[in-house]
C-alpha cells in the first residue's frame, strides 16, 4: 500500500510545519493511507505480518521449504502515459489494475506464482480520495492474481510536478520450481503457438495513441461510439483496463504440465518482438494474420492517423494480449481450457526449425530487448472486422 512519508514538527515547534509551507501535505498523506487500508488488507492472508503502515512490508517464506529448488522471480514496471488519459477525465480506479498487468503479469511468464507486490506513487500533490482511488485498483489486480500488496510510498513532488500529475510503478516477487521453469529450452519444433486476446491496448503505445486524438482534434470528454457502448466517452474508452493473465495461466500450467513450454507478455515491442524472446535460437514462427480481426480501438486510431494496421505491430498488441506455446498434442485442451476461463484463444502459428522461408512475405524479427532468441514474422492480411 502506499505509505507517505510523515514529518511532523518537533515538540514546542512552530505550529506552521514549514514542511507543508514548502507544498508537502503530509496530513493529506496520512488521510489517503487510511482511505487505502480497507483495500489493502483484502489481499493480505496470512503470511503477510505486520499490517499496513511499517518501514517494511513483511512476508512469511516458510511455504518455500515445500519447493526442492526455488527460484524467485522478480519485475517491475509502470504503466506508461496511459495515466495522462486517466487525469485527463479524472478517472483514476482502474489504472492500478494496469500496473498489476504490467507487473504481475510478466512473472507469469516464467512460470511462476506471484507471492507479493509493493507500488510507488509520485505526484504533484496528494488528493487523498485519488491516491485511494489508484491503489485500491492495484489492490483489485493483486486479489485477482494472488499477489499480496504488502507495501509501497506515495511520494509529494510539488515544483516537479503539476499539481494534478501523478506516475506510479510496482514491482513483484514470485517463485517457480527450479526444474519447471518455463521457456525457450523446452520449446521444440512442432510447438504450436496460441494467441490470447486482449482487452483492447492494455498498457502500452500510449504516447502514439494520445498523439493521433490530439491531431484529430478529439478531447476525452467526447463520446465515442465506435469505440464502445452507447454513451461511452475516448478517455472512458481508452482507460479499459489490462487483462490479468496471472490465475489463468497458472490454472492452465497445473493442468496440462509439461505440455506448456513458453509464454510471452505481449507488451512494448509488438507480437513478433515478444514471441521472439521466448523462442531458441534457429527456430521461427510466422503468425497469421488472418486468423482474428484487430478489435475496432484500434481500426479506428489506424484510420484517424492515416496508419495502416501492419504499420502498428511494433506499438499495440492488435488484440493479442499473451501468446502461450505448447506441445501441439495439448494445443486444443489448452485453448478450450483458457476459452473456459474467459479468455479468446486461437492458434496463430506452428514453431519451425531450420532454413527460414526468403523474405517476400516481410523481414522476420530477430530476438528483441537483448535476447538473441528465434525469429517471427507476421503474414498475411487480418480478417476483416466481425471476424474470428
Amino acid at each position: 500500500m502506499a505509505s507517505p512519508s510523515r514529518d511532523a514538527p518537533s515538540p514546542g515547534a512552530s505550529a506552521v510545519n514549514p514542511y507543508t509551507e514548502a507544498g508537502v501535505d503530509t496530513a493529506a498523506g496520512d488521510l489517503a493511507v487510511e482511505l487505502m487500508k480497507s483495500a489493502v488488507r483484502k489481499t493480505h492472508g496470512p503470511e503477510v505480518l505486520g499490517g499496513v503502515g511499517g518501514f517494511a512490508g513483511l512476508f512469511d517464506a516458510s511455504a518455500l521449504r515445500a519447493y526442492a529448488h526455488p527460484l524467485l522471480a522478480t519485475s517491475t514496471d509502470g504503466v506508461g502515459t496511459k495515466v495522462a488519459i486517466a487525469q485527463a477525465i479524472d478517472k483514476h480506479d482502474t489504472i492500478g489494475l494496469d500496473l498489476v498487468g504490467m507487473v504481475v503479469d510478466d512473472i507469469v511468464v516464467v512460470g511462476a506464482k506471484p507471492l507479493f507486490m509493493t507500488d510507488y506513487i509520485a505526484c504533484g500533490k496528494v488528493f487523498p480520495e485519488r491516491i485511494a482511488d489508484i491503489v485500491a485498483g492495484i489492490a483489485r489486480g493483486c486479489a485477482e492474481t494472488g499477489t499480496a500488496l504488502v507495501g509501497g510510498e506515495t511520494a509529494e513532488h510539488p515544483g516537479l510536478l503539476g499539481i494534478n500529475d501523478y506516475d506510479v510503478a510496482g514491482a513483484a516477487t514470485g517463485v517457480v520450481e527450479g526444474d519447471r521453469i518455463l521457456g525457450a529450452d523446452r520449446v521444440r519444433e512442432g510447438d504450436v503457438v496460441l494467441a490470447l486476446a486482449s482487452s483492447g491496448l492494455h498498457s502500452n503505445g500510449y504516447s502514439l495513441v494520445r498523439h493521433i486524438v490530439a491531431g484529430a482534434g478529439i478531447s476525452y470528454g467526447d463520446r465515442a461510439p465506435d469505440l464502445g457502448a452507447h454513451g461511452t466517452t475516448w478517455g472512458e474508452a481508452l482507460l479499459e483496463p489490462t487483462r490479468l493473465y496471472t490465475a489463468p495461466l497458472l490454472r492452465l500450467i497445473t493442468e496440462i504440465g509439461d505440455g506448456v513450454h513458453a509464454l510471452s507478455h505481449v507488451t512494448g515491442g509488438g507480437i513478433a518482438a515478444n514471441l521472439a524472446r521466448v523462442l531458441p535460437q534457429r527456430t521461427w514462427v510466422e503468425v497469421d494474420r488472418s486468423t482474428w480481426s484487430p478489435s475496432s480501438v484500434f481500426r479506428v486510431l489506424a484510420d484517424l492517423g492515416g496508419l495502416e494496421l501492419p504499420a502498428t505491430e511494433g506499438t499495440w498488441n492488435l488484440g493479442i494480449g499473451f501468446v502461450a506455446v505448447v506441445a501441439a498434442e495439448n494445443a486444443d485442451a489448452a485453448a478450450s481450457a483458457l476459452s473456459n476461463e474467459g479468455i479468446a484463444t486461437w492458434q496463430v502459428g506452428v514453431v519451425r526449425a531450420g532454413a527460414r522461408p526468403d523474405d517476400a512475405h516481410g523481414v522476420f524479427e530477430q530476438g528483441a530487448k537483448g535476447v538473441d532468441g528465434g525469429a517471427v514474422r507476421l503474414v498475411g492480411a487480418f480478417a476483416d472486422a466481425g471476424a474470428a
